[in-house]
């Protein structure tokens, strides 16, 4: 059992993480959705993927969070202040047309993301610093859960409000969520939240220098390919779907509710593995599953799936992602250096999100190309590669990041 003090980080992580995402996976839904029905290529529909460029690039200011957030007072100063930017920036928003504002708008969506990555850093410290390294697992399963139940609510229930009500009125709504989520922050106190957690002063050399061990180096390869097997399937199921015939209700059912669900469940799940049978077992675990659900989807692209194998299939998909997410933050925390904790973290999570940049906007084009049977094969390839890396990073006889 926990006790009251430990329980009540939980619910604050989950808040703040699911208050970053429920606009973001709105914003990255309803556009590509819209795009493909005006009949845009799937090459243009990944390009899309640029406007999440922020959280590429949010490691160039990570720095400087770490140096301004020397207590918990600061750390929640940054944290407020982000989340109150974010909420203006989409309030904004709501008063543009998208269809004949979408360049504004999508130059609006880029300051969003870059409150929201800022948001971001200054939460994963606050995370680092609360979390016992035994509750990391449990606490990177309710960051991931409230990304993909903020997924669920963008992606799907969202994406449903505004075929129904509008945009204006709907981002009016989103950004009165943002707000509200912080209040779980504003409630929890803890007695030594306003100690000194930072002692040396970070540079911005100390971005590249977290890579310059051996062993750093070797997680580098894994953070490069791990999802590398399912981005790419992730980042084209909703224009295939569009291509198999199904409308926009039918997708931001299918996809938006039943396939975040079912990662935000898993992210849950996720937790308790790791704390069960450890990070290793965990880590090759989980990637096992991503490499069955990219073959599934090749199985799917070679003929015309009925119903039922597409659910299989979507919920495969998302499973596997959100038990994937949740070891890659565990193990990411489990490295980070005294002091550093925003910096290595950041540019940790920020390979994945680079690299899973890459292989989305490349998999329009692939799929353009190739097909989307050609696009899943080449998905599978990629997630046979991210099994040798977690070999090579996790030697069967050599344990590391073990739970004890």
């Amino acid at each position: 059992m926990l006790k009251k003090e430990n329980w009540q980080k939980f619910p604050v992580l989950f808040s703040l993480y699911i208050a970053q995402s429920v606009p973001m996976s709105f914003f990255s839904t309803v556009v590509p959705v819209i795009m493909r029905q005006e009949n845009y290529s799937l090459e243009s529909i990944g390009l899309l993927q640029l406007v999440k460029l922020p959280w590429i690039l949010k490691f160039l200011w990570a720095p400087f969070i770490d140096n301004f957030t020397q207590t918990g007072k600061q750390i929640r100063r940054w944290i407020i202040l982000s989340e109150l930017f974010y909420a203006v920036v989409i309030i904004s928003i709501g008063y543009f047309d998208l269809q004949t504002d979408f360049r504004l708008i999508v130059i609006l969506m880029v300051i969003a993301f870059i409150a929201s990555a800022t948001q971001d850093i200054a939460t994963d410290i606050f995370a680092i610093l609360i979390l016992k390294p035994e509750e990391r697992g449990t606490g990177n399963s309710m960051q991931s859960a409230g990304s993909f139940i903020g997924s669920l609510l963008g992606t799907g229930v969202l994406l449903l409000a505004y075929y129904y009500f509008g945009w204006q009125n709907l981002l009016t709504l989103l950004a009165t969520f943002v707000v509200f989520a912080i209040v779980p922050l504003l409630l929890y106190r803890k007695k030594q939240t306003n100690e000194n957690y930072h002692k040396p002063r970070v540079k911005a050399s100390d971005v590249f220098r977290f890579f310059s061990s051996k062993a750093n180096f070797k997680r580098l390869l894994l953070l490069l390919f791990y999802y590398s097997g399912l981005i790419g399937i992730l980042a084209m199921l909703k224009p295939y779907m569009v291509d198999l015939g199904y409308n926009v209700k039918q997708i931001g059912f299918m996809s938006g509710i039943v396939g975040t669900s079912t990662a935000a469940l898993c992210a849950f799940a996720a937790g308790f593995i790791i704390k069960r049978i450890g990070r290793k077992a965990s880590i090759y675990l989980f990637t096992f599953t991503n490499l069955i659900a990219a073959a599934f989807f090749i199985y799917l692209a070679n003929h015309t799936p009925s119903l039922t194998e597409l659910y299989v299939g979507i919920c495969l998909l998302w499973g596997a992602y959100g038990l994937s997410t949740v070891i890659i933050y565990t193990t990411s925390m489990d490295v980070v250096r005294k002091g550093k904790e925003g910096t290595d973290f950041t540019v940790q999570i920020v390979v994945t999100h680079l690299s899973g940049l890459i292989i989305a906007v490349l998999s329009g084009r692939i799929g353009d190309r190739l097909g989307y049977s050609g696009l899943f094969t080449l998905e599978f390839i990629l997630g046979l590669l991210a099994f040798l890396v977690v070999l090579y990073n996790y030697p069967i006889k050599k344990k590391r990041y073990e739970n004890k």
